[in-house]
């Protein structure tokens, strides 16, 4: 049933359009802080090495803990959301960024740093269940896939700021691990100033309106219609709340429970999308993001060119965001995550061919002749079929896919698993990469590539153009 048949057609006004962006916008910063806080430590990692006399494994653990924190945070955000709401989760997400980002840059041991970046992942697995729920529940169904993606875009730009914010500091103090101001070392700047964009979403998340679904289930139906009206342009508010309410099938909130299903204990749609978080990993996005500065820097490229690369991938991740953003509504989400799966394929092929190349060991690796530009360019060919596919339309399609009822904590579970699989890549990176080679890593990553197109292909709904409430017939059928 779409909303045209259904009679509560949205008005889809001018006026309507900017109130919805605006809120999309507003919601998005969480995704900000998700890149912000995720990429942030790139530039820190060697000088974090150097002051605590790190060895690898536990630099790898050190970086990666934050993805435990996240996991965490994304299994309780969902049940949190249907227990307080989406505002209120957003702003405890918010706090959590701001405490774990003083924390963190006044850290006096590895331990120490250990544990603030804990309570940062707890903070980016909430904002990362909480965002994409949230704006798929405002949305009208005709502009939902656009304005998802606009968290996507968020977390791109989050990227990209911690990357130009690192690159700045180092440049400025003359080092990442040189003094700057108030006797901290750069790289501790490079932590606290994640402070800012925590405070500006704790500010926004007060604003911006409560999602209607959560308002249905909590029987405040004449704040959800105002919200129909004058955010989704719905005229028939009585007629959208009666199907809202319709789907979810009972009117307590959902438990755990209600995940069982006949796929080897699941609802098929949760395996569905379990899977499409584990893949969006499995490719190796954050190898990239977490370690380019030492990567580049490990096959022959100075401290400051190496932050310069970093920038320049960032900023093609930021602007490959739009053409999702332009064509997730228009393609569909299948089309695009096909699309992507092939172009990541030959990116991560051509590095992997590189790195086979390289001469040397550990920090001293070279890559000889025309393999370095050919290295370089397939990582960014890769990081531009990623941020213009599967980054957004992973979380379009979570955001999307699972029935009212069951989507808080169907989306919150899925998440985790995309934490869970990128703890995975980001500990195991570091020491594969120093034992095994680079190569072997950019290999395992061009199968996964290889697997996420066949997945897609077999066992992925199309859910374009659809409204939540028809979602469950198509979640049952998967």
């Amino acid at each position: 049933m779409s909303e045209n048949d259904a009679g509560v057609q949205a008005e889809q006004s001018p006026k309507h359009m900017a109130r919805v962006i605006g809120i999309t916008v507003a919601a998005a910063v969480g995704g900000l802080l998700f890149g912000f806080d995720t990429a942030v430590i790139n530039g820190a990692v060697d000088s974090i090495q150097a002051d605590f006399g790190l060895s690898a494994s536990v630099l790898g653990f050190t970086v990666a803990i934050t993805l435990l924190g996240c996991a965490a945070g994304a299994w309780f955000a969902g049940g949190l959301a249907d227990r307080w709401g989406r505002k209120k989760v957003m702003v405890a997400a918010a706090i959590l960024f701001a405490v774990n980002s003083v924390g963190s840059a006044y850290a006096f041991s590895e331990w120490d740093l250990m544990a603030w970046r804990l309570v940062g992942g707890l903070a980016i697995g909430i904002a990362s269940v909480i965002v994409p729920g949230y704006i798929a529940e405002i949305a009208p169904s005709k502009w939902r896939g656009g304005l998802a993606s606009v968290q996507q875009l968020a977390i791109t730009v989050g990227i990209f700021a911690a990357l130009l914010s690192d690159a700045s500091l180092a440049s400025a103090a003359g080092g990442a691990g040189e003094e700057f101001w108030w006797g901290l070392s750069a790289w501790r700047w490079m932590l606290l100033v994640g402070v800012v964009p925590a405070v500006v979403y704790g500010v926004l998340a007060l604003i911006i309106p409560e999602s209607p679904q959560f308002l249905i289930r909590a029987g405040r139906d004449d704040e959800a219609a105002r919200v129909l009206s004058r955010v989704a342009g719905v005229r028939d508010t009585t007629g959208k709340i009666t199907s809202i309410r319709e789907s979810f099938q009972r009117e307590d909130r959902a438990s755990y429970r209600d995940l069982r299903g006949p796929a080897f204990g699941l609802q098929p749609i949760l395996w569905v999308g379990m899977t499409i978080a584990a893949l969006q990993q499995l490719v190796g996005i954050n190898a990239i993001f977490y370690y380019s500065t030492t990567l580049w820097k490990s096959v022959g490229f100075s401290e400051s060119d190496s932050f310069t690369t970093s920038v320049i991938t960032s900023v093609i991740n930021v602007a490959m965001t739009f053409v999702a953003i332009f064509f997730v509504d228009r393609v569909g989400r299948r089309k695009l995550l096909l699309i992507g799966s092939i172009g990541m394929a030959i990116g991560l092929l051509a590095a992997t061919l590189a790195f086979f190349q390289a001469e040397g060991s550990g920090e001293d690796i070279v890559l000889p002749g025309a393999w370095g530009p050919i290295a370089l360019v397939g990582a960014n060919l890769f990081v531009i079929f990623f941020a213009a596919t599967w980054g957004p339309v992973m979380w379009v399609t979570l955001g999307e896919m699972f029935p009212n009822r069951i989507r808080s904590i169907a989306l919150g579970v899925a998440t985790m698993v995309n934490w869970v699989f990128n703890f995975i890549v980001t500990l195991t990176f570091p020491w594969v990469s120093e034992n095994l080679g680079l190569w072997t890593m950019y290999a395992a990553f061009t199968v996964f590539a290889v697997l996420s197109f066949v997945f897609v292909r077999t066992r992925l709904p199309e859910f374009a153009g659809k409204d939540l409430e028809d979602n469950a017939e198509l979640a049952s059928t998967s």
